[in-house]
């Protein structure tokens, strides 16, 4: 099962830094930014999670939930959490389940090797629970403000 542009997105449940298991049912009622991202702790990633955390207030106004997603682990995620500030709760896909779900793990090569890597990719849901707009491949450097633009558009 795979998520598509215009229809609603499977229920999951996903243990996140704030201590809590993160339902996408109980999120109804408020729109969704999933933001998925490769690595805790690296220049893209550092980057793309300060931007998402410099503009916080501007999303929690128009009442969205927004949530960074890898497939580091919840001791990994706390660390990086608390160093950068963010706001919002980073989520531990340590089972890959949600990578899959959205089908964000790509083919890569590293150092010669082909391994399966995360690509930076953005979810919007309405609050409906209805997938609105994805961004794939996505350029770190001014995409939370993209995101934020099309989020307009969508409560307005």
């Amino acid at each position: 099962m795979s998520v598509t542009v215009g229809q609603p997105i499977p229920d999951f449940n996903a243990a996140a830094t704030d201590g809590r298991i993160v339902q996408l049912l109980e999120l109804r009622g408020q729109p969704v930014i999933l933001y998925f991202y490769p690595k805790d702790n690296t220049s893209g990633c550092t980057l793309e999670g300060q931007q998402f955390r410099d503009l916080y207030d501007r999303f929690a106004a128009l009442d969205a939930a927004v949530f960074g997603i890898s497939r580091d682990s919840l001791r990994s995620h706390d660390r990086f959490r608390a160093q950068q500030g963010f706001p919002f709760p980073l989520i531990a896909d340590t089972d890959q389940n949600l990578c899959r779900l959205f089908e964000v793990l790509k083919p890569k090569k590293m150092y010669g090797k082909d391994v399966v890597g995360l690509e930076r990719s953005t979810f919007l849901i309405d609050a409906e629970g209805v997938l609105r707009q994805e961004w794939r491949k996505v350029k770190p450097d001014g995409h939370a403000a993209e995101v934020l633009a099309a989020l307009k558009t969508l409560v307005t």
